[in-house]
């Protein structure tokens, strides 16, 4: 009898490790995910609105929340927003994507060939560390005032944590693994492809997502800087709001060049999520 008792109570903790845990629903996940980013929203607006009834400046230098969120209404219905906004999002796609193919050019190299790494494994982190805003002095000599300097920059900006990211990566991949793909009969290329690439992934990840914050931090410099005739942009409508002192106008620039920054870090955080579903790394909670 305590044999039978014993042994449903063992199969009751075996169900309970097995049974797939219940799903929310959309409306309770939605609301889970929705109220600490609109609590966080009406602290900054409270906060911000506190700042300007202080009056520590006139408000046509620090325009309030109310203001600055009707500015952005008419930017919204504006043509030339929208234009300006394409100009940017080509420029941080085009610069990002060639960012990563140096990056995975150059870490591929650098994380396999010692020499190399001996060599120029620390340039790589003094050009990550360095500030973007540097470059442009050298961009403009190079390029004048044009796309290709701005693009310079964001791929001098972006490329040297894309290159970390896949060297720790590949540091970090499993010995056991490596043995494993030369049983197997991979070499070079193929050893990448299938083994050492799949499993650097998680700090690849990690050095896109921050590469692509130098990237855009890089191009929002440079597009204070470069100004192209006929070419608007969200960095050249920053520029010219600071000079007809437009704060409102300003303001609301700022909050769409974050707001598409917060955008961006939640797809890496869903590629992160998925990322961890497949390794089965995901925490479930009820």
């Amino acid at each position: 009898m305590a044999a039978d008792t014993h042994a449903r109570q063992i199969a009751g903790l075996d169900a309970l490790e097995l049974t797939p845990a219940r799903r929310a629903g959309l409306l309770t996940r939605a609301w889970a995910g929705a109220w600490p980013v609109a609590l966080a929203v009406a602290l900054v607006l409270a906060a911000w609105e506190l700042v300007v009834l202080a009056g520590w400046w006139p408000e046509y230098v620090f325009a309030g929340p109310l203001t600055t969120l009707g500015a952005l209404g008419e930017r919204l219905g504006e043509a030339e927003f929208y234009q300006a906004l394409s100009v940017t999002m080509r420029r941080a796609v085009v610069g990002f994507a060639l960012a990563i193919a140096v990056g995975l050019v150059v870490g591929a190299l650098v994380s396999r060939i010692r020499p190399l790494r001996r060599a120029v494994g620390s340039l790589i982190t003094g050009l990550q560390t360095m500030p973007s805003i540097a470059w442009f002095p050298l961009a403009i000599l190079l390029f004048g005032l044009s796309e290709s300097a701005i693009l310079f920059v964001v791929v001098l900006g972006a490329a040297p944590s894309v290159a970390n990211g896949l060297i720790a990566g590949v540091d970090y991949t499993p010995p056991i693994l490596l043995r494993a793909g030369h049983m197997l009969g991979f070499r070079r290329l193929a050893l990448y492809r299938h083994v050492i690439l799949p499993a650097s992934l998680p700090s690849f990840l990690a050095g896109l997502k921050q590469g692509w914050a130098f990237a855009w931090r890089s191009l929002m410099a440079g597009e204070l800087l470069v100004i192209i005739a006929n070419r608007p942009s969200l960095g050249e409508q920053l520029h010219f709001a600071r000079e007809l002192a437009d704060s409102p106008g300003l303001l609301a620039t700022m909050i769409v060049i974050l707001v598409i920054g917060i955008f961006v870090d939640r797809l890496f955080g869903v590629a992160d999520d998925a990322l961890r579903r497949r390794w089965g790394l995901h925490q479930v909670t009820n």
